[in-house]
């Protein structure tokens, strides 16, 4: 998008103070939408851009950064302002200036992780639908979290993946899966704590003062352990990060089997988003579920 004319406007109105940028820089390292830091002499902020249909994506962005933001645990990048024209939707943020090495307090990661963990509702879901991703998250309110999960979660998953052509195996372990859900649940008892959703190491840093920071969320109310699962996928966090977890908000013992159900549904996205190998993964972690419950 060349015309910057209503961001920039929207931004002015918004903020009640004149912004006339002098810096437009695109930002690389995102794979659903184009993002960029645009700055004057005084002010600095994180654009993103998508397609026009895009909006309700990032209004459901703006929301669940509130939703964490609110609660005065983990620091996130403010939401300013948020619209669409014809040609583009935008989300514009809070420019943080984080630390380029990725370096910064793992125990207060940790501690304020745990901190949101501690913030809970009645249900398990959430006001409203988000992405995960680029694919629609169904977040419909469910006091009962293995029907949740697995109709939701998994087997949402699973009905795109046969949309995508993935049949055969995938889906006959699928099946099964689903039917025996219940089972990773027996005599576990989660509450609808609130979860960043997304939480790879890719969508958090540090900032320069070495506080943690957090962007990109997938917000719903959930089973924190899902949260934890999630960081254990794609490269993982540190081991002080775990063991200062657990220290703050210790793990149930059936965590290190459940936490294989959790990440299959983001293994699941990947192969719908992406294809590849996702597919031999995802059947190789639902024959591991399977086998616990023969």
């Amino acid at each position: 998008m060349n015309d910057w004319t209503d961001i920039v406007k929207h931004i002015t109105d918004t903020t009640g103070q004149p912004f006339e940028p002098k810096k437009i820089t695109a930002i690389g390292g995102g794979c659903i939408n184009q993002a960029f830091c645009v700055a004057d002499d005084k002010r600095c902020f994180f654009v993103k851009i998508n397609h026009a249909d895009s909006l309700p994506m990032f209004e459901a962005e703006a929301a669940g950064l509130n939703e964490i933001g609110q609660t005065n645990t983990l620091r996130i990048p403010q939401p300013i302002c948020w619209n669409r024209n014809a040609h583009a939707a935008w989300l514009v943020l809070e420019y943080l200036d984080l630390n380029s090495r990725g370096t910064g307090n793992v125990n207060e990661l940790a501690a304020r992780l745990a901190a949101m963990h501690r913030v809970q509702m009645q249900q398990f879901g959430w006001i409203r639908d988000n992405t995960i991703g680029s694919t629609p998250q169904i977040n419909i309110q469910n006091s009962d979290w293995a029907s949740f999960w697995r109709t939701h979660r998994l087997g949402y998953q699973l009905k795109l993946a046969k949309q995508n052509g993935h049949h055969g195996t995938l889906q006959n372990l699928g099946a099964r899966l689903l039917e025996d859900c219940d089972y990773f649940f027996a005599g576990y008892t989660p509450v609808p704590s609130l979860l960043h959703g997304d939480l790879w190491s890719g969508n958090f840093s540090y900032d320069n003062a070495g506080r943690p920071v957090v962007f990109d969320p997938a917000v719903y109310y959930g089973d924190r352990e899902a949260d934890i699962a999630m960081t254990e996928l794609f490269g993982g966090f540190s081991g002080q990060f775990y063991s200062a977890y657990r220290h703050e908000y210790p793990l149930d013992s059936g965590y290190n089997i459940r936490k294989i159900l959790y990440n299959l549904y983001h293994i699941l996205n990947h192969l719908n988003l992406f294809g590849g190998g996702y597919r031999h993964q995802a059947e190789q972690m639902m024959g591991c579920l399977l086998a616990e419950i023969r």
